[in-house]
């Protein structure tokens, strides 16, 4: 079926929610109308993509889709008749036939009162809810991390302050009731899905919930220790620098990670990095000489060299 969004993604119907998430990423990269402008074939097949994926990624929207209780854009699905359910059984009275021997078109709860109480308007048009509208939007990694409220324009419609909750992931999707499309003769509107992209930090690599930078420390913080400000995505704090560190040594400032959906956090992983002062200093290369213990470490002894 076309429009199934397991085909549309290229899952099968076992596929875990990281295989549907994993597919969709790859395919909004290869189709996203930035990268194919003018592209209405691309357009149209990057629309159907993240269609898909807003049922698949929505674990009760799966299962009613699986169920055959929605279709593939959500809309409820129609109610199946088959016509065992209406056709008499043997030794019972046929409900269409009358008295004449001619077959009626049953009362109110017949398959055709049914076809036609769904009906609605002027001509017997029925109602249809609004398609869904596709967008997507970058934010600053900071933002993402901390939250923030954005006010946006969509096409033909008023201005709208959303809210980006704090934690928020590259590729996941925002949802906005009601400002898609307008349904069609008294349907309910579409929504509107936005993709957050989140933009790369020059400092900070999200890790799942946790966040990794690389910290440069000075040689007299690595050999004294004590109390330096560090960065951290929510903002500067004191840690206490062990005496003695290397560099590749990594410090955990645990909750300090990425917000979590149940309000809790992941950590901070810091990789320290020894820099050398920008400018030869003669001090220190007087004293680097004639260190007759710096002259016996050998700290590729482990390598066989």
């Amino acid at each position: 079926m076309a429009d199934d969004p397991y085909d549309i993604l290229g899952v099968k119907r076992t596929a875990t929610q990281k295989e549907i998430q994993t597919a969709y990423r790859k395919l909004a990269k290869k189709l996203h109308p930035d990268l194919n402008p003018g592209n209405t074939a691309s357009e149209e097949k990057f629309k159907a993509a993240a269609s898909a994926y807003a049922i698949l990624s929505d674990e009760d929207k799966r299962k009613r889709f699986d169920s055959g209780e929605i279709d593939a854009s959500g809309a409820d699905a129609p109610p199946k008749h088959y016509y065992r359910d209406y056709a008499g059984t043997a030794g019972q009275k046929d409900r269409y036939a009358n008295a004449g021997g001619y077959a009626d078109f049953g009362d109110g709860d017949d398959i055709f009162s049914s076809f036609f109480s769904r009906r609605a308007g002027a001509g017997g048009t029925a109602r249809a809810r609004g398609q869904d509208r596709h967008f997507a939007m970058e934010v600053e990694f900071l933002d993402a991390f901390n939250g923030i409220h954005r006010d946006i324009s969509l096409p033909d419609g008023p201005p709208l302050d959303i809210r980006i909750p704090p934690g928020t992931r590259d590729g996941q999707t925002l949802r906005l009731r009601g400002k898609g499309d307008a349904g069609f003769n008294g349907g309910e509107a579409g929504d509107a899905l936005i993709e957050i992209r989140v933009r790369p930090h020059p400092l900070f690599r999200l890790d799942g919930d946790d966040i990794r930078f690389e910290l440069p420390i000075s040689i007299s913080e690595a050999v004294l220790g004590g109390k330096i400000d560090v960065p951290t995505p929510s903002g500067p704090l004191h840690v206490t620098l062990p005496a003695h560190s290397n560099s590749g040594k990594v410090l955990r400032l645990k909750g300090k990670g990425a917000p979590k959906r149940d309000g809790a956090h992941g950590d901070l992983f810091l990789t320290l990095k020894i820099l050398l002062p920008e400018k030869a200093d003669a001090a220190l290369s007087d004293f680097v000489r004639d260190w007759q213990a710096g002259k016996a470490q050998a700290p590729r002894r482990t390598m066989g060299v």
